[in-house]
Protein backbone atom coordinates (compact mmCIF):
# COMPACT_ATOMS: atom_id res chain seq x y z
CA UNK A 1 0.00 0.00 0.00
CA UNK A 2 3.00 2.45 0.57
CA UNK A 3 5.32 1.39 -1.87
CA UNK A 4 7.79 3.80 -3.19
CA UNK A 5 8.75 3.15 -6.53
CA UNK A 6 11.50 4.02 -8.12
CA UNK A 7 10.58 5.15 -11.55
CA UNK A 8 6.87 5.69 -11.53
CA UNK A 9 5.54 6.08 -15.08
CA UNK A 10 5.39 9.61 -16.13
CA UNK A 11 8.37 10.39 -13.52
CA UNK A 12 8.21 12.71 -10.37
CA UNK A 13 11.13 15.13 -8.49
CA UNK A 14 11.56 13.33 -5.43
CA UNK A 15 12.00 15.84 -2.60
CA UNK A 16 11.15 19.21 -1.05
CA UNK A 17 11.34 20.57 -5.15
CA UNK A 18 9.38 17.54 -6.32
CA UNK A 19 6.43 18.38 -3.67
CA UNK A 20 6.28 22.29 -4.19
CA UNK A 21 5.90 21.39 -8.17
CA UNK A 22 3.64 19.23 -7.93
CA UNK A 23 1.53 21.90 -5.85
CA UNK A 24 2.06 23.94 -8.48
CA UNK A 25 0.83 21.94 -10.63
CA UNK A 26 -2.22 20.43 -9.43
CA UNK A 27 -3.29 23.49 -8.85
CA UNK A 28 -2.64 25.50 -12.81
CA UNK A 29 -2.51 21.85 -14.65
CA UNK A 30 -4.76 19.12 -12.70
CA UNK A 31 -6.00 16.97 -15.80
CA UNK A 32 -2.36 17.26 -17.32
CA UNK A 33 -0.66 16.38 -13.51
CA UNK A 34 -3.22 13.81 -12.90
CA UNK A 35 -2.43 12.03 -16.24
CA UNK A 36 1.26 12.09 -15.70
CA UNK A 37 1.97 12.41 -12.07
CA UNK A 38 -0.14 9.87 -10.49
CA UNK A 39 1.27 6.02 -11.29
CA UNK A 40 0.44 2.70 -10.31
CA UNK A 41 1.95 1.54 -6.74
CA UNK A 42 3.34 4.60 -6.15
CA UNK A 43 1.36 5.63 -3.37
CA UNK A 44 4.01 7.37 -1.08
CA UNK A 45 4.72 10.36 -2.73
CA UNK A 46 1.30 11.11 -2.70
CA UNK A 47 0.98 10.21 1.02
CA UNK A 48 3.75 12.80 1.89
CA UNK A 49 1.83 15.40 -0.10
CA UNK A 50 -1.40 15.12 2.20
CA UNK A 51 0.41 14.71 4.91
CA UNK A 52 2.30 17.94 4.48
CA UNK A 53 -1.05 19.46 3.22
CA UNK A 54 -3.10 18.68 6.34
CA UNK A 55 -0.11 19.67 8.73
CA UNK A 56 -0.25 23.15 6.92
CA UNK A 57 -3.73 22.98 8.09
CA UNK A 58 -3.64 21.90 11.31
CA UNK A 59 -0.32 24.29 12.34
CA UNK A 60 -2.61 27.30 10.83
CA UNK A 61 -5.24 26.37 13.03
CA UNK A 62 -3.15 26.36 15.94
CA UNK A 63 -0.94 29.58 14.94
CA UNK A 64 -4.11 31.57 14.71
CA UNK A 65 -7.22 30.31 16.06
CA UNK A 66 -5.87 28.13 18.79
CA UNK A 67 -9.03 28.19 20.87
CA UNK A 68 -10.50 26.22 18.52
CA UNK A 69 -8.50 23.11 18.77
CA UNK A 70 -6.92 23.15 22.04
CA UNK A 71 -8.59 22.34 25.23
CA UNK A 72 -11.67 20.83 23.57
CA UNK A 73 -13.30 17.70 24.00
CA UNK A 74 -11.62 16.14 20.68
CA UNK A 75 -8.07 17.43 21.73
CA UNK A 76 -8.01 18.39 25.69
CA UNK A 77 -4.40 19.78 26.76
CA UNK A 78 -2.15 17.62 28.60
CA UNK A 79 -0.95 18.82 31.42
CA UNK A 80 -2.11 22.02 30.95
CA UNK A 81 0.49 22.36 28.26
CA UNK A 82 -0.74 23.74 25.21
CA UNK A 83 2.91 23.99 23.33
CA UNK A 84 3.03 19.65 24.37
CA UNK A 85 -0.42 19.38 22.91
CA UNK A 86 0.26 21.20 20.13
CA UNK A 87 3.58 19.06 19.18
CA UNK A 88 1.62 15.68 20.26
CA UNK A 89 -1.52 16.88 17.44
CA UNK A 90 1.03 17.20 15.16
CA UNK A 91 2.45 14.09 15.67
CA UNK A 92 -0.21 12.41 15.45
CA UNK A 93 -1.28 14.08 12.34
CA UNK A 94 1.54 13.34 10.46
CA UNK A 95 1.59 9.77 11.81
CA UNK A 96 -1.40 8.44 12.36
CA UNK A 97 -4.80 10.66 11.08
CA UNK A 98 -3.71 12.03 8.19
CA UNK A 99 -2.77 8.69 6.33
CA UNK A 100 -5.87 6.65 8.46
CA UNK A 101 -8.14 9.36 6.63
CA UNK A 102 -6.55 9.18 3.24
CA UNK A 103 -6.63 5.27 3.47
CA UNK A 104 -10.03 5.09 4.67
CA UNK A 105 -11.32 7.22 2.00
CA UNK A 106 -9.54 5.49 -0.81
CA UNK A 107 -11.19 2.47 0.41
CA UNK A 108 -14.88 3.70 0.77
CA UNK A 109 -14.01 5.80 -2.84
CA UNK A 110 -12.93 2.52 -4.26
CA UNK A 111 -15.74 1.14 -3.50
CA UNK A 112 -18.07 3.60 -4.98
CA UNK A 113 -16.39 3.33 -8.28
CA UNK A 114 -17.06 -0.18 -8.04
CA UNK A 115 -21.01 0.93 -8.47
CA UNK A 116 -20.35 3.88 -11.05
CA UNK A 117 -17.28 2.80 -13.29
CA UNK A 118 -16.58 -0.40 -14.61
CA UNK A 119 -12.78 -0.25 -16.08
CA UNK A 120 -11.03 1.91 -13.35
CA UNK A 121 -7.71 2.35 -11.70
CA UNK A 122 -6.28 0.53 -8.57
CA UNK A 123 -6.73 1.48 -5.23
CA UNK A 124 -3.49 3.10 -5.14
CA UNK A 125 -4.48 5.55 -7.73
CA UNK A 126 -7.08 6.65 -5.64
CA UNK A 127 -5.70 7.21 -2.92
CA UNK A 128 -2.65 9.28 -4.79
CA UNK A 129 -5.90 11.31 -6.53
CA UNK A 130 -7.36 11.99 -2.68
CA UNK A 131 -3.87 13.10 -1.40
CA UNK A 132 -3.26 15.81 -4.66
CA UNK A 133 -6.94 17.03 -4.27
CA UNK A 134 -5.80 18.20 -0.71
CA UNK A 135 -3.45 20.82 -2.44
CA UNK A 136 -5.90 23.84 -1.82
CA UNK A 137 -6.27 23.24 1.75
CA UNK A 138 -2.60 24.13 3.02
CA UNK A 139 -4.51 27.55 3.04
CA UNK A 140 -7.57 26.22 5.20
CA UNK A 141 -6.07 27.10 8.37
CA UNK A 142 -6.34 30.60 7.86
CA UNK A 143 -9.30 31.91 9.98
CA UNK A 144 -11.43 33.27 7.07
CA UNK A 145 -14.65 31.61 6.10
CA UNK A 146 -14.24 32.96 2.56
CA UNK A 147 -11.20 31.68 2.03
CA UNK A 148 -11.45 28.25 4.09
CA UNK A 149 -15.06 27.54 1.76
CA UNK A 150 -13.11 28.51 -1.50
CA UNK A 151 -9.91 26.13 -0.72
CA UNK A 152 -12.98 23.11 -0.20
CA UNK A 153 -14.55 24.19 -3.68
CA UNK A 154 -11.47 24.30 -5.00
CA UNK A 155 -10.24 20.88 -3.72
CA UNK A 156 -13.40 19.26 -4.22
CA UNK A 157 -13.19 19.92 -7.77
CA UNK A 158 -9.44 18.70 -8.09
CA UNK A 159 -10.77 15.70 -6.30
CA UNK A 160 -13.57 15.10 -9.27
CA UNK A 161 -11.31 16.13 -12.14
CA UNK A 162 -8.53 13.61 -10.53
CA UNK A 163 -10.95 10.97 -10.49
CA UNK A 164 -12.06 11.43 -13.96
CA UNK A 165 -8.45 11.39 -15.25
CA UNK A 166 -6.84 8.56 -13.18
CA UNK A 167 -10.21 6.64 -13.95
CA UNK A 168 -10.72 7.61 -17.31
CA UNK A 169 -14.72 8.61 -16.76
CA UNK A 170 -16.74 11.47 -16.92
CA UNK A 171 -16.71 14.07 -15.06
CA UNK A 172 -20.06 13.37 -13.92
CA UNK A 173 -19.83 9.77 -13.06
CA UNK A 174 -16.44 11.02 -11.49
CA UNK A 175 -19.25 13.53 -9.52
CA UNK A 176 -21.45 11.15 -8.44
CA UNK A 177 -18.62 8.63 -7.07
CA UNK A 178 -16.67 11.17 -5.63
CA UNK A 179 -19.35 13.26 -3.80
CA UNK A 180 -19.83 10.89 -0.56
CA UNK A 181 -15.95 11.38 0.08
CA UNK A 182 -15.43 14.91 -1.38
CA UNK A 183 -18.13 15.93 1.68
CA UNK A 184 -16.32 13.79 4.33
CA UNK A 185 -12.72 14.98 2.91
CA UNK A 186 -13.42 19.06 2.05
CA UNK A 187 -16.92 19.33 3.82
CA UNK A 188 -15.80 17.94 7.57
CA UNK A 189 -12.19 17.37 7.83
CA UNK A 190 -11.06 20.78 6.28
CA UNK A 191 -14.33 22.75 7.53
CA UNK A 192 -15.80 23.31 4.23
CA UNK A 193 -19.63 22.88 5.41
CA UNK A 194 -18.81 25.22 8.97
CA UNK A 195 -17.20 27.64 6.70
CA UNK A 196 -20.44 27.71 3.96
CA UNK A 197 -23.08 28.11 7.14
CA UNK A 198 -21.01 30.51 8.47
CA UNK A 199 -21.11 32.80 5.88
CA UNK A 200 -24.84 31.88 5.73
CA UNK A 201 -25.74 33.61 8.72
CA UNK A 202 -23.79 36.39 8.03
CA UNK A 203 -25.82 37.24 4.86
CA UNK A 204 -28.80 36.54 6.83
CA UNK A 205 -29.68 32.83 4.72
CA UNK A 206 -29.64 31.13 8.09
Amino acid sequence: MTTWVENPRGGRDRGPRGIVRAWAEVLVRPRRFFRNGVAPGDQAPGLVFGVLVALCYVGGLLAFTPDRVLGTDYVPLLAGSASATSLLLLVAVTLFLAPATMHLLGALQTVLLMLTVRDRAGVSETVQTIAYATAPCVLAGVPSPTLRLACALYGAGLFVVGLSVVHRTSLLRAAVAGAVPALVLFGYVFGGVAAATTLAGALGLL
